[in-house]
C-alpha cells in the first residue's frame, strides 16, 4: 500500500538508479568489489533513512549523496587503520578479457586502449575533480551536484570548469 512517503518511493525506484551510483562507486573506489559493497551499503542506508527522504525532490542527488558521505567516511576510517587483503594483491584480467574476441578484434583494441586513456585521465584528477565531472555525466544540474557536495553551486561551477579544462590537457591529442 504505497502512500507516497519517502520510505514507498525509495523502495520502488531507488533501484532505478543502481549503474550510475555503481559508476560513480567505481570510479571513487578504483576496485569492482569495493564499489560493489559502497553500492550495497548505499542502498542499506536509504532504505534505513528513506523516511527522511522528501518526496518531490531528486532521488538521484540523494543517492549520491549518500554514496558519497560514506565514501567519505570509508576513507578516513581506512587512512586511520590501513589494513591489507591478500586479494588487495592480486590483480586478475579474466573479466577484462572475456569481450576481447567480440567484434572487430582492432575495433576492440582500439577501444580499449582508448578507454584506459580516457580513465587514466580521469583518475589522475582528485577525488573532488572526478566526482563532479562523474556527477555531470550523469546529467544532474549543479544545484543538485551542490546538494549532493555540500558546497555552494559557484564551488560546484569552478571544480567542474577545472575538471574538464585538466581533462581536455590530458586529452589533447583525441582532439586533433
Amino acid at each position: 500500500m504505497a502512500d507516497g512517503s519517502g520510505r514507498d518511493i525509495v523502495a520502488r525506484e531507488a533501484l532505478d538508479h543502481i549503474d550510475a551510483l555503481y559508476r560513480l562507486a567505481r570510479y571513487l573506489t578504483r576496485r569492482d568489489a569495493d564499489a560493489e559493497d559502497l553500492v550495497q551499503e548505499t542502498y542499506a542506508r536509504a532504505l534505513a533513512g528513506a523516511a527522511g527522504f522528501a518526496p518531490g525532490t531528486n532521488l538521484k542527488a540523494w543517492l549520491f549523496r549518500i554514496l558519497r558521505n560514506r565514501f567519505i567516511s570509508d576513507h578516513r576510517r581506512r587512512r586511520a587503520a590501513p589494513l591489507v587483503d591478500a586479494a588487495d594483491l592480486v590483480e586478475t584480467t579474466a573479466a577484462r578479457d572475456e569481450d576481447w574476441l567480440r567484434d572487430d578484434l582492432e575495433l576492440d583494441r582500439l577501444r580499449k586502449v582508448v578507454g584506459a586513456e580516457i580513465e587514466a585521465a580521469l583518475m589522475s584528477l582528485t577525488e573532488e575533480a572526478r566526482t563532479v565531472v562523474l556527477l555531470d555525466l550523469e546529467d544532474l544540474s549543479e544545484t543538485e551536484m551542490a546538494a549532493v557536495l555540500d558546497c555552494p553551486v559557484g564551488t560546484v561551477k569552478s571544480r567542474l570548469a577545472r575538471a574538464r579544462a585538466a581533462l581536455r590537457r590530458k586529452l589533447r591529442d583525441y582532439a586533433r
